[in-house]
């Protein structure tokens, strides 16, 4: 048997709180993900994580943003709020390792 971790059980607990908030089924997120019942499950128990692609197909298919997923948040945490939590960036370097993230998401997702 695969050691969870905690970052999974995490993120795969809100996944399946997100699901079930828009009253759908594993199978039909599955469905929707292109994946299989099986990892969707074994998602929201923390046995295996999820890849950026599979979050923002998830984010989109349930219509909660990626912080509410990640972080337990809604989507109002400013850039300038997550910097001043960033001990080792500056907003600038933060800002920039933002729009490197977004870029990169976008280039995997095409």
């Amino acid at each position: 048997m695969r050691e969870k971790k905690e970052i999974n059980v995490e993120i795969g607990a809100r996944a399946r709180q997100a699901r079930e908030q828009a009253n759908m089924t594993q199978e039909r997120l599955a469905e929707r993900l292109e994946c299989s019942p099986q990892f969707i499950s074994d998602m929201e128990r923390g046995v295996v994580g999820i890849s950026l692609s599979t979050l923002k197909k998830l984010c989109l298919t349930l219509g909660v943003s990626s912080d509410s997923i990640l972080f337990g948040t809604a989507s109002e945490t400013t850039l300038d709020a997550l910097a001043d939590r960033c001990r080792v960036l500056s907003k600038e370097q933060f800002a920039i390792l933002v729009e490197i993230i977004e870029k990169y998401i976008e280039a995997v997702t095409l």
